[in-house]
C-alpha cells in the first residue's frame, strides 16, 4: 500500500495594520500625484507552499485616505467620485491565485461604490527584515496594479484627473 503525506492547511495570519499601507497614483492636471489609504480588516489564509491555496479578503477604509493635498482629498471622498459619506470602504474577496510566491496573480472580486467587478493584481511574498530564512511567522504581501475609476462610477472631475489609478499594497502579516 502506497501512502501519501496530508496536504498541510492554509496557515492564518493576522494583519499589522500600523505597517501595512497603500499607496495609489493618479494624474491631476498632468501632473503625477500620490495618495495613500488605510487597510481597515484582513483576513488572509496563506499556503507559502502552494498558493494556489490561498484566500485573500480585505476592507480598505477610505475615509481615512489621503490624496495628497487637500482639494484633492475633498474631491475624493466627495459624491462624485468615492461618496465616502455613503460608501467608507473599498472590498477584495481573491478568488483565483497562480504562480508563485515570488510572482503571483491574484485575480478577486472589488467593490468600490457598491459596484463589485474583477480585478487582477500581481503579488509577491517576501519575509520580513531581520527574520530568519524559513521563518514564515512574519511576513509581507507586496501586490501592484491598476484599476479604471470610471468601471465604478467614480467619474467625477475627469477633465481635471485621469480615470486610471495605481495601486501598490503592502501588507504586513503574522501568523496567528
Amino acid at each position: 500500500m502506497i501512502t501519501c503525506p496530508a496536504l498541510a492547511a492554509p496557515v492564518r495570519y493576522t494583519l499589522d495594520r500600523e505597517a501595512s499601507r497603500i499607496n495609489f497614483t493618479y494624474v491631476l492636471n498632468g501632473n503625477g500625484m500620490k495618495g495613500k489609504a488605510v487597510v481597515d480588516t484582513a483576513d488572509i489564509l496563506l499556503d507559502v507552499d502552494r498558493p494556489s491555496r490561498s484566500k485573500v479578503s480585505a476592507v480598505i477604509d477610505m475615509t481615512q485616505a489621503n490624496a495628497g493635498i487637500f482639494f484633492a482629498t475633498e474631491a475624493m471622498k466627495g459624491a462624485q467620485v468615492l461618496d465616502t459619506d455613503r460608501f467608507p470602504t473599498i472590498r477584495f474577496q481573491s478568488e483565483k491565485i497562480e504562480g508563485t510566491v515570488e510572482k503571483a496573480t491574484i485575480t478577486g472580486n472589488l467593490t468600490i461604490r457598491d459596484v463589485t467587478r474583477t480585478e487582477r493584481f500581481s503579488a509577491q511574498l517576501f519575509r520580513q527584515q531581520g527574520t530568519e530564512l524559513g521563518d514564515r511567522s512574519r511576513l509581507s504581501i507586496l501586490m501592484t496594479g491598476t484599476i479604471d475609476r470610471r468601471l465604478y462610477g467614480a467619474d467625477g472631475f475627469l477633465n481635471f484627473v485621469g480615470p486610471n489609478i495605481g495601486l501598490e499594497i503592502l501588507t504586513r502579516i503574522t501568523r496567528a
